[in-house]
C-alpha cells in the first residue's frame, strides 16, 4: 500500500461525500420556503439509508463476481471481506474498505439528484421506500455494467471515468419519468421561478463544485499524475460551462442570472465527468462549452415546450449533460493522456464511441422502465403524491413539522 494514494483517497471520499449536502443546499435554494427542509432532507436522508443498503448487499452487487454481465453476486454481503488490506482489481494501492466507501458516496449522491424533479410533491415515507428500490433496481445493476468485473458496457469497451453514465444518467432520465408520474405542481407556470435563496443555491454550487474534484480526481484511485490531470479537467469544463451558461442567458433574457450561472456549472461539471481523466485540458473546455449551450436550451424545452415540472432542471442537467459527456468522451478521448483508456473518434478509432452510445441508449432505456415500474409499484401499496392541501400549506409543514426558520 502507498501511504500517499490512502491519504488522498480519504480526502476524496470526504469530499465527495460532502456533495450530498451540496445537491441539498442547492435544490432547497431553488424552492419555495415552504418547502425548504422537505427538500433538502429528501437529499440527506440518502446519507443514512443508501449507506445501509450499500453496506448490506449494494456493493457486493456491484463489486464481487458476475452473472452474465448484468450483475454481480453476494460474496461480500454484509461487506464480508472487505478489510484493511487491498483488493488488486480495485485500488491496489489503498485498502480494500476505502474503496468500497469511496464508491459508498457515489451511490448516495445518485438517488439525491433525483429529489430536484420531485419537489413540493412527493410523500417523506414514499420517497425513502423508491429511494432504496431504485438504488437496488437501477444504480446497482447500471454500476456493475460499467465498473464491475465482467460488466458488459465495460466489456465492449465503453469508459465512464467517473459516473457520467452510472451516476447522472441514470439520475437525469429517472427524474424525468418521476415528474411525468407525479405531474406538475399546482399551479405550475414555466415562466415563473420561486426560488427561496439564489444564495442558497450558490453555496451548494460551490459545495458542488469543491466536492466534485474528489468524485472526478478520485476515481484516479492514486494520488498521481492522472489524479491532477482529471482535477484540471473538472475545473476547466465547468469554468467553460458556466461562462457559456452565463452568456445564453443574457442573450436570451437580457440578463445573467447567479441561479443560471450555478446551474452552467454543475453541467460542465456533469458532462466533464465520464472524461475527465481520458480527454487533454483543451477538449475539456469544449466540452463544457458545448454542453452549456445544449442544456440550457433543454432547460426550456421541457418547461416551456413540454410543460414538465423538473423543478430544478435535474433532467437538462444531469441527463442531457450525462449523455453528452458520455459521447463526447468518446469523441475526444486519446490514449495520450491515459494509456489505460481508448482512443476516441477524433483519433480516428470507432470502437470507444460505437460503445458508448450503444451503453448510453442501454442506460437510458433501462433507467426509464425500472424508475416507472419502481414509482408503480410503490404507489400501489402507499400514496406517493401528497394532497393538493398538503401541497399549498408546503411539505415542510405536513411531511415534517419543522420550518427553514423561526424569526422571534
Amino acid at each position: 500500500m502507498v501511504a500517499a494514494d490512502i491519504a488522498w483517497m480519504l480526502v476524496a471520499t470526504a469530499l465527495v461525500l460532502l456533495m450530498t449536502p451540496g445537491v441539498a443546499f442547492f435544490y432547497g435554494g431553488m424552492v419555495p420556503l415552504r418547502s425548504v427542509v422537505s427538500t433538502k432532507l429528501q437529499s440527506f436522508a440518502a446519507m443514512g439509508f443508501v449507506t445501509l443498503l450499500w453496506a448490506i448487499c449494494g456493493y457486493s452487487l456491484v463489486f464481487s463476481g458476475d452473472k452474465g454481465g448484468l450483475i454481480g453476486n453476494f460474496d461480500y454481503f454484509m461487506l464480508n471481506g472487505v478489510g484493511m488490506e487491498p483488493n488488486p482489481d480495485y485500488g491496489s494501492t489503498i485498502p480494500h474498505v476505502l474503496f468500497m466507501l469511496f464508491q459508498c458516496t457515489f451511490a448516495i449522491i445518485t438517488p439525491a439528484l433525483i429529489t430536484g424533479a420531485v419537489a413540493e410533491r412527493v410523500r417523506f415515507k414514499a420517497w425513502l421506500v423508491i429511494m432504496a428500490l431504485w438504488s437496488l433496481m437501477v444504480y446497482v445493476p447500471v454500476a456493475h455494467w460499467v465498473w464491475g468485473p465482467g460488466g458488459w458496457i465495460a466489456g465492449m469497451g465503453g469508459l465512464d471515468f467517473a459516473g457520467g453514465m452510472v451516476v447522472h444518467m441514470t439520475s437525469g432520465y429517472a427524474a424525468l419519468v418521476a415528474a411525468v408520474m407525479l405531474g406538475n405542481r399546482r399551479n405550475f407556470k414555466p415562466d415563473e421561478h420561486n426560488s427561496f435563496s439564489a444564495l442558497m443555491v450558490l453555496l451548494g454550487g460551490t459545495l458542488l463544485w469543491f466536492g466534485w474534484i474528489g468524485f472526478n480526481a478520485g476515481s484516479a484511485l492514486a494520488a498521481n499524475g492522472l489524479a491532477a490531470h482529471a482535477a484540471a479537467t473538472t475545473i476547466l469544463a465547468a469554468a467553460a460551462a458556466m461562462s457559456a451558461w452565463m452568456i445564453c442567458d443574457w442573450m436570451v433574457h437580457g440578463r445573467p442570472t447567479a441561479i443560471g450561472s450555478a446551474v452552467g456549472a454543475v453541467a460542465g461539471l456533469v458532462a466533464i465527468t465520464p472524461a475527465a481523466g481520458f480527454v487533454s485540458l483543451q477538449s475539456a473546455m469544449l466540452i463544457g462549452l458545448v454542453t452549456a449551450i445544449v442544456c440550457n436550451y433543454a432547460t426550456r424545452l421541457v418547461k416551456e415546450k413540454l410543460h414538465t415540472d423538473d423543478t430544478v432542471d435535474v433532467f437538462a442537467c444531469h441527463g442531457v449533460g450525462g449523455t453528452m459527456g458520455a459521447i463526447l468522451t468518446a469523441v475526444f478521448a486519446t490514449t495520450e493522456i491515459n494509456p489505460a483508456g481508448a482512443n476516441g473518434l477524433l483519433s480516428g478509432e470507432t470502437q470507444l464511441f460505437t460503445a458508448n452510445v450503444i451503453g448510453s441508449m442501454a442506460v437510458i432505456v433501462y433507467t426509464m422502465i425500472m424508475t416507472f415500474v419502481v414509482f408503480k409499484v410503490v404507489s400501489i401499496f402507499m400514496k406517493v403524491r401528497v394532497s393538493e392541501t398538503e401541497e399549498k400549506s408546503g411539505l415542510d409543514a405536513s411531511q415534517h413539522g419543522e420550518r427553514a426558520f423561526v424569526l422571534r
